[in-house]
């Protein structure tokens, strides 16, 4: 075992020399998508990781020579795709450039798709949308000019989300028009006077930063989140989770107001129901009994309890790891719509068909996680689960008028 770890060695010293000294850019593009498309192996794999480190930083430090500006700009994965974006202050383009090098990315994964927009099916705008459903909300559409955006996203709003471009349209008529984040045609039950709910979904990004130690009742604040306090999530969390609903205004305030917490509330349905029906746009924070595992999910409707389904394209699930650090999460968005939200009186905070079901008289403990109408499971076991503390925070935004 030993040898076959000093021969592994050998060749990650090697391969590290090659992309050092290479000055031909597609050769070092070739070994980077090597690295890439290999990306599991390194990381389960001590012996690789000065190999993975440094392609990580080459990557990410040189983004426009290694990776854009390559002819097999087409076969990094989406995770580095949307990563490079998300970390753009390293990108020597413009946003423009950024989103026309993204569209150039989704056309090539999709090659039956035409190369004229004005050609396109209503399938196939469909198509793109899915595959860029991660990046499109890291763009940056206000920095363009009008004209760019007629130019260059125009022919393409089909693969925007609705509420997205209504706002940009907004913005690109009327100059002094700041975007907003639009509620549901319901009625919407205000915390604060001065705080407007929203339920804008759309963006992924990650950060490599650990995870501190988790205390009780930390109290975090920041340019983003002006307030937190929770017994399961950190900053960092919040700070993502933030940007996986927010996709257009990151440098507005928003306040995460505690409306649930099962170690003050208990631990049943119809509390949780008499407390965060009539309640939109929420997050759920979950911490699983005798796990590492944080599940939650985005709810951009009203809470209720009708035993119905309900429709919402903007809600998300996702996981972490306690233990490890948020870039170690899984993010997974809606696609049976109409079955996003589960309103039984039975279940506390539910999601989907069996994606995300927390119920059981006893600390929920007939929880489940089965995937179903979410694209991605959350869990690495379909095993029940009980719940050790749950949260549930309503997400307000704050407007300054000075």
């Amino acid at each position: 075992m030993s040898r076959v770890l000093t021969i592994w060695h050998g060749i990650s010293s090697y391969t590290i020399q090659i992309i050092y000294t290479e000055t031909n850019p597609n050769v070092r593009q070739i070994f980077l998508v090597i690295i890439d498309r290999f990306q599991t192996s390194l990381e389960n794999n001590n012996s690789l990781s000065e190999l993975q480190n440094y392609c990580n930083d080459l990557i990410t430090n040189k983004p426009d020579k290694i990776v854009f500006n390559s002819n097999n700009f087409s076969l990094i994965s989406e995770n580095i795709l949307v990563s490079l974006i998300q970390n753009n202050h390293n990108l020597k383009m413009n946003e423009v450039q950024i989103w026309n090098h993204v569209l150039k990315w989704g056309l090539d994964q999709n090659p039956g798709l035409p190369s004229d927009p004005e050609s396109f099916s209503e399938d196939d705008f469909s198509t793109l949308k899915n595959t860029l459903q991660q990046c499109i909300p890291l763009i940056k559409f206000d920095n363009f000019s009008s004209k760019e955006f007629l130019d260059n996203v125009f022919p393409y709003r089909e693969i925007l989300p609705e509420a997205l471009f209504i706002d940009l349209i907004k913005l690109f008529l009327d100059h002094d028009h700041k975007p907003t984040d639009q509620p549901e045609p319901e009625e919407i039950k205000e915390i604060e006077p001065e705080a407007q709910t929203f339920e804008r979904i759309e963006t992924q990004s990650t950060s490599a930063s650990n995870i501190p130690n988790i205390e009780p009742q930390q109290i975090f604040n920041s340019a983003n989140i002006t307030n937190i306090v929770s017994n399961i999530i950190t900053l960092e969390h919040a700070g993502l989770i933030l940007r996986w609903i927010n996709g257009l205004d990151l440098n507005a305030s928003y306040d995460f107001t505690l409306i649930f917490r099962s170690s003050l509330n208990g631990f049943k349905c119809k509390k949780f129901h008499d407390l965060c029906d009539r309640i939109p746009c929420t997050v759920t924070i979950i911490k699983v009994r005798d796990s590492n595992e944080i599940l939650g999910g985005y709810n951009p409707i009203e809470w209720k309890s009708d035993s119905k389904y309900a429709t919402a394209y903007d809600s998300f699930i996702f996981s972490f790891d306690k233990n490890k650090s948020v870039e170690n999460h899984i993010l997974s968005r809606v696609k049976k719509t109409n079955f996003a939200i589960s309103h039984h009186g039975s279940r506390g905070p539910s999601f989907g068909e069996g994606d995300l079901i927390l119920r059981g008289g006893k600390l929920f403990n007939n929880s489940v996680c089965t995937k179903a109408s979410y694209d991605r499971p959350i869990r690495n076991s379909i095993s029940k689960f009980s719940v050790e503390e749950l949260e549930v925070f309503q997400i307000t935004k704050k407007f300054s008028f000075f």
